[in-house]
């Protein structure tokens, strides 16, 4: 086995048991991103020498580190703001924006000993599903560089399925994390709104971000969560509880467990293969123990017009901070405040963007405010009443993160109105607060990944986890990697490392630490 081929963890037992150095593991990602980058269009920014120079200052505490994730590398989304490096959105207007200060969840990483790589890249301002909405470019999928990753944290799925990292952080607005590891065959997690502090993140739609993790697999995820719940005063929406024991947790038993399958998610418009390879794992974990039982779930025809109505309004009023005069892209010539408005914005922000800021502005006007944006609120609160009702019957809902493969790269900017139906499993979770996890479950007859969502009550992360964990337990799709054609056996593994049965391989050139696309 390949050193990026090691989960999070087994890098972190690794590096700890002294197998491994900590920059060996840093330059091994490195070499595979300057190799695979150009395909794949993963990276924003790759911070090659601040990851070195890091890698040499944690080697001295391996001994004494607490974390499991101690030294293991890792990359951000570039809409979570890190002090001293570009953070784009991956926007014209925000293209040399530099943060004077890093977000909470970069500075609670860095406390538990991780390495960033760089800044991943991500649909424009996080408003799209395929990740090819950035200035830098679309991101392309490991699986089939035709297809897209998903969105809009398609650049931190794309890295983590192909070996550029070990995992990564991103950020679900409605489905932002989970539909982009579905179509990359990798685990990602949105948790409880409120339990991953929001200070640091440039926002979309206030009331629905959420920071989760990307990871190989489940125990990755609990072990990346338990570093990144938390209250923070600076967060006006975090909230108190009992973190940090996630990963310590996994047991795997999931006898008696009670799992949902929503009706109305399992009817037409769902792509035959995906309904069979979720239902398979829904028989996997019954087979350990689970209690699966069919209910009805009468809202999911709200779910897409509410969401994007308040996902839009939130937009339009978020975006409204960039407007030229105190940070980011200014228009060369203008004649007055409101043409430096104008022109900023019309060069500085892409279609799908000003697609959501016009519908967001027009639903917030006189005149259409209550026709609009208060039934949406009001649907909002009938979706959380039907999960309430669902998990008085259940403990867990199981559900297929997206309802078919990944399209084709171009076909989804053509036709926004049907990328907007491709989220009709995974907006609700965010409309409710709720977490929500997916883990992939199979493939297609075209060998695309496909993923399977468990969704969980409030505080839920602790079930989720160790359902997916017992799934996992039981089957190999997380172990999976897409076909390595550009650089395979990219890295070198040190021969202390033979004890872990890993092979050593080629060298590839190192990557160019510097901005613009990767």
């Amino acid at each position: 086995m390949e050193l990026m081929e090691l989960t999070a963890l087994e890098l972190g037992t690794a590096i700890k048991k002294g197998r491994v150095s900590v920059k060996e593991a840093a330059q091994a990602a490195l070499d595979r991103i300057a190799a695979q980058s150009s395909a794949l269009n993963a990276f924003i920014t790759v911070t090659g020498e601040r990851a070195l120079d890091r890698a040499d200052k944690l080697q001295a505490g391996v001994k004494d580190a607490e974390s499991p994730l101690y030294g293991v590398p890792m990359a951000l989304k570039d809409n979570i703001c890190t002090r001293g490096v570009r953070t784009t959105c991956a926007s014209k207007i925000l293209g040399e924006f530099t943060p004077p200060y890093s977000a909470a969840v970069v500075d609670k990483l860095a406390g538990a000993g991780a390495i960033s790589l760089g800044k991943l890249n991500m649909d424009e301002f996080a408003m799209g599903s395929t990740s090819e909405t950035s200035c830098f470019g679309p991101v392309k999928n490991p699986w089939d560089p035709e297809r897209v990753p998903g969105g809009s944290s398609g650049g931190a799925a794309a890295a983590v399925a192909a070996g550029l990292g070990w995992y990564a952080v991103g950020s679900d607005t409605g489905g932002s994390i989970r539909q982009p590891a579905a179509f990359c065959g990798v685990t990602g997690i949105k948790p409880t709104y409120g339990t991953v502090s929001r200070y640091g993140l440039i926002a979309y739609a206030s009331s629905f971000d959420q920071i989760g993790p990307i990871c190989r697999d489940a125990a990755d995820c609990a072990a990346v969560l338990d570093a990144l719940q938390g209250k923070d005063p600076r967060d006006g929406t975090s909230l108190e509880g009992q973190y940090g024991r996630l990963l310590d947790r996994l047991t795997g038993d999931v006898r008696g467990l009670k799992i949902g399958l929503p009706a109305d998610c399992y009817g037409d418009g769902l792509d035959p293969e995906v309904r069979a390879a979720v239902l398979a794992a829904a028989d996997t974990l019954k087979s350990r123990g689970a209690q699966v039982t069919e209910l009805p779930f009468p809202v999911m025809e709200y779910v897409v017009p509410a969401y994007y109505i308040i996902a839009a309004a939130q937009a339009s009023s978020n975006l409204s901070r960039f407007d030229g005069v105190k940070y980011g892209r200014r228009a060369d010539e203008y004649g007055g405040l409101d043409d430096l408005y104008r022109k900023t914005r019309t060069q500085g922000f892409g279609p799908e963007v000003k697609r959501r800021i016009l519908l967001g502005t027009f639903v917030l006007s006189a005149g259409y405010y209550d026709a609009y944006y208060i039934k949406a609120l009001q649907a909002r609160a009938v979706i959380k009443s039907g999960f309430d009702r669902a998990f008085e019957q259940c403990d867990l809902l199981l559900t297929p993160t997206a309802p078919a493969a990944p399209p084709r790269l171009g076909t989804s900017l053509d036709n926004p109105l049907q990328m907007y139906l491709g989220d009709v499993y995974t907006v609700s979770v965010n409309l409710a607060g709720l977490p929500g996890l997916s883990m992939p479950c199979g493939f297609d007859s075209q060998g695309l990944p496909i993923g399977a969502q468990l969704i969980g009550p409030h505080f839920g992360e602790e079930m989720l986890l160790n359902a997916a964990h017992a799934f996992q337990l039981d089957t190999d799709f997380h172990r999976q990697r897409p076909k390595d054609s550009i650089c395979r056996d990219a890295q070198r593994v040190p021969a202390r490392l033979e004890t872990l049965d890993h092979r050593p391989g080629a060298q590839c050139a190192p990557q160019r630490e510097g901005g613009g696309p990767a």
